[in-house]
Order: structure tokens, then sequence, then C-alpha cells
């Protein structure tokens, strides 16, 4: 159905600021997790893998028969144990168990089943496998010279950009290569499956997509999807980590209940979880520019080769969303971007928190900040000068929409975060300071909200009212612990007119709501909650005809509020009404579905209109540097973020304050390391958080202040709500252009400030030592 009642009733429960629906049960231990249903079950067998010690390899020997008299294994799965397909990816290019080749150094090659996970362990170490190496591509730069690409290669080519190169005044070019990131969710991957009394496979895995992991669960074990059904209770993060990768462990699990006839668990420790799973697509970027006389973008020409690794996973989506933002919030009337997939020897990187969004607008945010000096304009004004305008349209001809707001959150936040005034004081501490420089800097977002490839679009739900008044609702998203179903309750609460209190929220089952997307694209809230919208609506069109007949009223006169149908001064409190409703045999459930409208998309021509809408926001960001050894400190962060009319204000404000975070450990923090020589090559060097450097409270800014955009109702979506679970992890950019602005000032006027990506205390370091030596060749040194 399309949403044609978005205005809020009185006293909607949308909008409030309520707690999470699950915060008192995470804070108190309560909350139960797919590692937590274990315990119900008896004779749980516990699964853990053999690794590959080799990045790239023939599988040459792999003997089971020691692992089998470890007292306390029953089972070592190997490929020949596979009955229907064996493949874990949605490329079909991913074994779920290699039969004669492996092509990451960690890739399981078999799967040891034991009482407990010692012997597990025990059994996996006794495993014996030989391997005959092979050459392996480890980095981004190999793959490239090898010429190791896969899937497609796009092209986005919009107006005459070679010629607009030609013409233009000025012109810049560079290359740039940044890293991936760890998702590094609380939760590792986790499964559990079980077979029941009718032959029936329940997996419990925490899953962002269970309707994709029933389907690698059933082709793996041959049989129809409708012998397995999936449920995800809940998960301890994810962030795109859990949209593909868990299939694999589920079909696992799975496998092993069927060849044992015991429940069988997955659970991967730290360690194995970080080696085995897939990671956010690093890039590298070559590019060239053109501005005109005034600072406005004339032309662009971009390649961007993503790190897909060993197999496809999601990285051509990934690759397309980034081609798709590379504009950012900036008008580039004559653009060409090509990409391609590089193949590489390393774990199949994945969906991450904005899905290539961010690697796309990190590339043109580090052209503007990198190339501004040279243009004689500060990196404020080069970025203001070339916002988007209403009537102009991306590179991909979807108009922008509401270009306007670009606008309104960059005054509000500049004016909230009293720019001009500690932009002065910034200045004169700088002047007295000679070997610790401070910074601020303003950078915007503009992201897409939609699936981009279109048939992922839709969601299902299912509302069933009890005799009693209370209602229970299903979706097809998956709390992840961004509050999705916090907002999915309130959506319902409002449609209905009814209290929380009456509301209950089921897990996300296959067998309740079938064919669901997955909770990812920002789509959670979107999608499920006018699904949901949808089926209460159904089953109130039902009930409205039963009230008007009781309060003498037409039906179209009755609302439902406050817990009754009212009409004409009149009013029949909800739970007599369903009460009449179910002596009435009166259905009281119903289904709902949504597909979002208006969406088209032509892969082949990269042309169409991929997003419902664009969410914006702008932060601007302080920093402090030190000239020796490049440690920095985050002093203050002022945000103000477009979420449209929010459905549950409090949920927002997390999901601003924590994505803005995660995109700062991506940009100066976590830096992803791989082993390039000796007998280890390919091994991820980065395996534990000793040694791969997460966000912590030590890196909050002192002064985190947060805005919602005002008067921003969205027409066309629930309630007048925008997605806000990737945007804001684009705002950290901000971070990243403080940094290369305060190491500019070390250096003397107009130079241009290379930063790596991360920006490390150590990358800093270096870029000051730049710095620094550009005003030796000034003749010049403080």
């Amino acid at each position: 159905m399309s949403i044609q009642h978005n205005q809020r009733p009185q006293g909607s429960v949308v909008g409030r600021a309520i707690p999470h629906e699950s915060a008192y049960a995470h804070v108190t231990g309560q909350a139960h997790y797919t590692e937590d249903l274990a315990g119900a079950l008896t004779g749980v067998l516990h699964a853990y893998p053999v690794q590959s010690t080799h990045a790239h390899a023939k599988l040459l020997r792999l003997d089971t028969s020691a692992a089998l008299q470890v007292p306390g294994v029953r089972l070592v799965l190997t490929a020949q144990d596979i009955p229907g397909v064996n493949d874990q990816g949605a490329k079909h290019d991913e074994p779920m168990l290699p039969v004669d080749e492996v092509m990451f150094h960690g890739q399981p090659v078999a799967w040891v089943l034991g009482e407990d996970l010692e012997a597990a362990k025990a059994g996996a170490a006794a495993v014996e496998v030989d391997y005959e190496p092979l050459d392996a591509l480890v980095t981004l730069g190999e793959a490239i010279a090898a010429n190791s690409f896969h899937g497609i290669q796009p092209v986005i080519d919009k107006g005459e950009a070679a010629a607009g190169l030609a013409a233009a005044p000025h012109v810049f070019s560079g290359e740039f290569e940044f890293a991936g990131q760890e998702h590094f969710y609380l939760e590792t991957q986790s499964s559990l499956a079980q077979v029941e009394s009718d032959g029936q496979i329940m997996v419990h895995a925490s899953t962002q997509h269970p309707s994709e992991t029933q389907d690698i669960v059933a082709h793996v074990l041959g049989v129809d999807a409708h012998r397995v059904t999936v449920q995800a209770l809940r998960m301890g993060g994810a962030f795109g980590g859990k949209e593909m990768q868990p299939h694999g462990y589920a079909a696992v699990a799975a496998l092993g209940a069927v060849l044992t006839g015991r429940p069988v668990r997955v659970r991967l420790e730290r360690a194995r979880d970080l080696t085995m799973t897939g990671k956010r697509h690093g890039f590298h970027a070559s590019w060239k520019i053109g501005f005109d006389e005034q600072g406005k973008i004339v032309a662009l020409a971009a390649q961007l080769t993503s790190d897909g690794g060993w197999s496809l996973d999601l990285s051509e989506p990934v690759l397309t969303r980034a081609m798709c933002h590379i504009d950012n919030a900036y008008w580039i009337p004559n653009i060409q971007v090509r990409g391609r997939v590089a193949k590489c020897h390393k774990t199949s990187q994945t969906a991450f928190r904005g899905f290539g969004g961010p690697q796309g607008m990190l590339v043109i945010e580090n052209i503007l900040g990198e190339v501004a000096p040279k243009l004689g304009l500060s990196a404020q004004e080069l970025r203001r000068r070339n916002l988007y305008v209403q009537g102009q349209d991306t590179p991909y001809y979807q108009p922008v929409r509401h270009a306007e707001r670009l606008h309104r959150v960059w005054d509000q936040v500049l004016d909230s975060a009293q720019f001009e005034v500690r932009q002065r004081d910034i200045e004169a501490f700088n002047a007295a300071h000679p070997h610790a420089k401070r910074a601020l800097a303003i950078t915007p977002v503009k992201f897409g909200i939609s699936f981009n490839f279109t048939a992922f679009n839709q969601a299902g739900a299912l509302v069933l009212v009890y005799k009693d008044g209370s209602v229970l609702v299903t979706h097809g998203g998956t709390e992840m612990g961004q509050g999705v179903h916090t907002k999915v309750l309130q959506v319902a609460a409002t449609a209905l007119g009814l209290p929380l209190s009456f509301l209950r929220l089921a897990p996300t089952r296959t067998d309740k709501v079938p064919n669901t997307s997955a909770t990812a694209a920002s789509t959670g809230s979107d999608l499920n909650g006018a699904a949901v919208k949808d089926a209460c609506e159904q089953i109130l069109a039902r009930l409205a005809v039963l009230a008007a007949a009781e309060l003498d009223a037409e039906a179209s006169d009755v609302v439902f509020r406050d817990g009754a149908a009212h009409a004409r001064g009149r009013w029949l409190d909800w739970k007599t009404l369903v009460s009449k409703a179910y002596f009435g045999r009166i259905q009281l459930s119903a289904a709902g579905f949504y597909s979002t409208p208006g969406l088209h998309w032509d892969l082949e021509t990269m042309r169409g209109e991929p997003f419902k809408y664009f969410a914006y926001g702008a932060a601007v960001s302080e920093v402090q540097v030190s000239r020796f050894d490049g440690s920095y400190q985050l002093r203050r962060v002022d945000i103000v973020h477009d979420v449209g009319e929010s459905l549950s204000p409090l949920v927002d404000r997390g999901q601003i304050e924590g994505g803005f975070i995660q995109g700062a450990g991506w940009l100066t923090l976590e830096d992803l390391r791989w082993e390039t020589k000796g007998p280890h090559r390919g091994r991820l060097a980065t395996a534990s958080a000793s040694t791969y450097k997460l966000p912590s409270f030590s890196e909050m800014p002192p002064v985190f202040n947060v805005e919602f955009l005002d008067d921003a109702h969205e027409d066309g979506v629930v309630y007048g709500s925008k997605a806000v679970g990737e945007p804001p992890l684009m705002l950290a950019f901000s971070v990243r252009e403080a940094l290369r602005q305060a190491v500019a000032a070390f250096g003397p006027a107009g130079h241009r400030v290379k930063l790596a990506s991360p920006a490390t205390p150590e990358a800093v370091f270096w870029a000051v030592q730049e710095a620094r030596d550009a005003w030796e060749g000034a003749g010049r040194v403080d």
C-alpha cells in the first residue's frame, strides 16, 4: 500500500522520547541472545573451525581420523558431507567448505563438533591438512597490478567530463587509498540449530537477513525453504556484518544438527570472528577535478576500485552505492566515474554501515579539503559554494528534492556551533602556540535512503489482536540495538490509538513474515513501520464498521485514540469493542505489506531514481594536534541532522551520536593490517582488541551537541520520519577535515595537506612533518 495518512494524530505515541524497548533487559542482563538459548536445550554439540594457514593454496589432503579419536568429538564436517549446494554466498562463488583450494588465511576447511567447546578445539587441532601454497594477492595495489578483478565494472557518465576538465581554469589530480573497518560488534557470529520432531529445522541466528539465512540453509541441506525456520531474537550489534556473513555459520549448525540429530551451536570466539569474517571495503581512488574561477566544480573524472576480498559477497552493490555517493552534497555538472572490484586473497569484504556511501563521499571530501588552499579559499567556503540547490540533479539523474535543507542544516550548525567566534579564537591560539594547533571544520551529508536494488524495498508484517484486546506485532525487521522494534511499537500504538502497554513485539521469524529484506540500508523503520501500519489500518477498517453501528455513526466518522473508538461525542473502549468483534466473527488479525513507490534503477546505464529521499546533515568538529607526536584531541562536536519528524527522538539521538563516533573511528583510529611478508603472509595482524584500536570514552568529545533539523516533515514516509541509521556516520568527515586543517596550520599558506585514512596519530605526525618541511622550502622555520 502507499501511505496516504501520515499526519500524526493528537496524542500519538510516535514522537515521544521513550527508552529502547529492551533497555531494561539489556542493562540487567535479562535480554536473551542466540548464545543464551543453548542453555535451555540438552545434548548441544559445539562447533569449532579448522582454519587454513595459507592465504592461497591447493588443498591436497584433509585427514580427520585423528580428530575422531579425541574424547568428546562426535563428527567432523567437510565438503563431502554437504547434501545440497556447497555455497554460502549470494553470487554462488563462495563454497561453504573448500573442496580443493583455500582462498584466504583463516578460511575454515572443516568444522569439528564436540560435546563441549574444548573437545571441539582439541579435535580441530588434530585434523591433518596438507597444502600446496600458491601466489597470493594480499594488498589492493597487488590486485590492481595483477589486473585481478571480479564482478561488474559499472560507469556513471553525465555531461562531458573530458571537455569540462580541458576547459576548466583550475585542474587538480591525485590518488587516494583508504582502509576498511572491522565491525567489532559486541556479540560475535552465533547460530543454534536443531531438528524438531516433524523434521522441521529450527535455526536461531544472529542475522540481519533471516530470509536469506533461510535460503542458504535450505540449499546447503538440499531441502525446500518451508522445511527451515529462522528466528532472529536480537543481535548484540551488527553494523552490516550480519547481513551476509551469518548464513554459512547457520548452515554449519543446521548441517551438524541434521547429521547428528542433536542441537548444534556455532559461536565464534573473538579472534575467530575477526579472522574469518568480512570487513568494510577499503578503496583506491584516482581522480581529476576541475573548478571555475569562482571555485565551482566544473567536472570530475574518477576511478574507484574496492578491495572485495576472495568472493563477491555484496561488493557489487557496495561499489555502485559508493559511485552514487561520490558527489556527497555537491553539484557536479560533468562527471565520469568508473568502478571495479579487486579480487584479493583476504576475507570477503561485506556490508558495513553506509554500504559504500561513506567510501564514495570520502573521495570528494578528501579532494575538496586537499585542494581548497590551492584555490585560495577556506575549505568551509569551497564546500558552501558547491552545495546542491533546488533544481539540480545527481550524477545518476535523480532530482535532489528538498536541497534547501542542505543549506538549512549548514546555517543552523554554523550558528549553534558559534563557528565564526570560535574560528577567531582558534586563529589567536595558533598564533600563540607553535607546538600545538587547533582547527574547526564543517562538512555536510546527503545520503540516499532505499536499497539500490529496487526489489529489496518491500516489507511485511503480522498484527494479531487477541480477545482481551492485547496486541502482538511481528515484522520482518531485525533488532540489533538500533531501536527498530521501539519505533515499530510506537507506530503500531499510534495507528491503533492505544497505549504502548497494550502491545508486545514478537521475535522476527521466517514462518511469521516471509520473504523479508535485510534490515539494512537504513530502511528498517521506513519499510517495516509502514507494513505494520498497513496491517493495523486493515484491522481498524473492520472495527470501524462495528464501532459505527454501536455509536450510531458512519464508519468514516470513527476515530481510534486513547484506547477507545470515538464518534459524535460518544466512545466505546477498545477491549469492549474487540470482544464484540470476536463474538461478531470479525477478523482480528492482518498481514501488512509495503513497497516503496516511485523507485527505478538501470544498473547497465547507472541511471534512475534509486532513493526514496535524501537524508541531510552537517557537523562542525574542533580538534587540537600536537606537533611532537601527532596526537590529537577531539574537543567539541556540533551536529544538526535531518531526521524528518522523528518517530522516537531518544533512539534517533543515540543513533546520531553512535554513528558519528563509529565514523570517527573508521577515519582516525581503526587501522586494519594484514601481514604482507614472511611465512604468515595474508594473515590478519590486527586480530584482537589489543591490536585493533576502537573508539572509547577517551575519544568522546567533552562537548557533544546534537540537534534535529526543525520543520522537516517528510511526505510519503511513515508519520513523516526519515531514516537515521547510516547517514550520521558520514558526519565524522568533519573530524578528519579538522585534523587536515590543524596540520595545515603548521605549514605555509596554501600548503596542500595529504592525509592518510585512517588519520592515526602516526599519519598525522608525518603530515605535520611534511607541512613543516614546506615551511623550510618557503625559507622559514619556527
